[in-house]
Parts: structure tokens; C-alpha cells; sequence
């Protein structure tokens, strides 16, 4: 088991009262995600315990929530009233879904925590349909406050994995640099800033 997996499944049980904190910021994401996802198949990626899907899923048709943790998965099924939610453990590095199959992917608060983002971004782009979007919004440590540094020490005692320490920005230019245009961005105020960045496919370039 991967270091990180590991400190996701130890942590499970324990996710919902730790995201307490950034209730706000996340009722404003449902806001944002809300009208993409409408009436639209949706997978999401490192879901954790389902908090986006659970609050998406009536105005989506399908989603198809996914995590690399085994508890993770297990504490999102609980509570589960709609019968458009299923619920899988994946590895968004290789994803077994067909070419082109979803509207909209959602990637929230994962891109920062694991190796080699592009390559995700990568898989991200092969299962999206050609008029999809990838809806990627991401806690951007790299902002450089005092009172960020403190909590990124207690983070990185309690086994925290973060592996991009993006500013709003730098983060925008990484997906922007990984061919793909931000047609919509806001940062919403939270333990960290919670850079929300809605994206367009990028276009497969034809044989001149």
C-alpha cells in the first residue's frame, strides 16, 4: 500500500468533522459545480467521503464516485440515499473507463497531494468526452503566509502528503501549461485559499 493510501484509510472515519472547518467555502463550490454537472454523467476522482457528489447529485443524471482508498469509498457509502451515486475504489492514474465517456470530471483537492499531476491530468483528459470539463478545484498552499507555513509544519508532522505547494496562480498556469483553458476561475476563502478552476477540454490537434 502506498504511503499516502495508507494515511487516507487511517483517516476516513475522521474526514466530514475535519472538513467541518471549510463548510462555507465547500457551499459555494456545490454553487459553482451545481449548473456544469446538470443533467450530465460526472466521475469524480479521489472523492473521499462523497461530500461534492452527495450535494451535486440531484441535478446531475450519474456519478460515478471514485477513490484510491478502500475506507474512503466505505465512508461514502454510508448515508447514501440516491441511486444515481455509484461508488468504486480507482486509481485516477488508470482509470478503467472507455475513451470519451463523461460529461464532466471532477478532481477536487487531489492534484496537490499526489506525484505527477500531469499525468493525471493526462488520464483526465483520455476518459472526457471532446465538449467535456474538468472541474478541478484545489486547496494553493504556496501563497506564502506566516499562518500558512505554521499549519503546513503540523501538516507535514501528522504525515500530511502534499507534494505541489501551488499560489492561486501558479496553479491556473500549471493547468493552463497542461493544454488545458480555464474558462472559469475564483478563489473562495478557506483553511487555505480554495482555488476553484472550471476547464475546457483541450482540443486534439488534426493531422496537417
Amino acid at each position: 500500500m502506498k504511503k499516502s493510501e495508507n494515511f487516507w484509510n487511517k483517516n476516513a472515519k475522521r474526514y466530514d468533522r475535519f472538513m467541518r472547518k471549510d463548510r462555507a467555502a465547500y457551499e459555494k463550490l456545490y454553487e459553482l459545480i451545481r449548473p456544469v454537472v446538470k443533467a450530465r454523467t460526472v466521475l469524480e476522482l479521489a472523492a473521499g467521503t462523497g461530500l461534492i457528489a452527495k450535494n451535486i447529485v440531484r441535478a446531475a443524471s450519474h456519478i460515478e464516485v471514485t477513490d484510491a482508498s478502500e475506507e474512503m469509498i466505505t465512508e461514502a457509502k454510508r448515508n447514501n440515499r440516491s441511486a444515481k451515486l455509484h461508488f468504486s475504489v480507482r486509481d485516477m492514474f488508470c482509470l478503467p473507463y472507455a475513451d470519451k465517456s463523461f460529461d464532466v470530471v471532477i478532481v477536487s483537492n487531489a492534484l496537490h497531494i499526489v506525484p505527477q499531476p500531469e499525468k493525471a491530468l493526462a488520464e483526465i483528459r483520455r476518459v472526457l468526452k471532446d465538449d467535456g470539463v474538468l472541474i478541478a478545484p484545489t486547496f494553493t498552499h504556496g501563497n506564502g503566509t506566516l499562518q500558512g507555513r505554521i499549519k503546513l509544519f503540523f501538516m507535514k508532522l501528522a504525515g500530511f502528503p502534499l507534494n505541489s505547494r501551488w499560489s492561486s496562480a501558479d496553479y491556473l498556469t500549471f493547468l493552463r501549461q497542461n493544454g488545458w483553458t480555464v474558462r472559469k476561475s475564483a478563489v473562495l476563502k478557506a483553511s487555505f485559499p480554495l482555488t476553484y478552476a472550471e476547464c475546457v477540454k483541450p482540443a486534439v490537434k488534426g493531422r496537417g
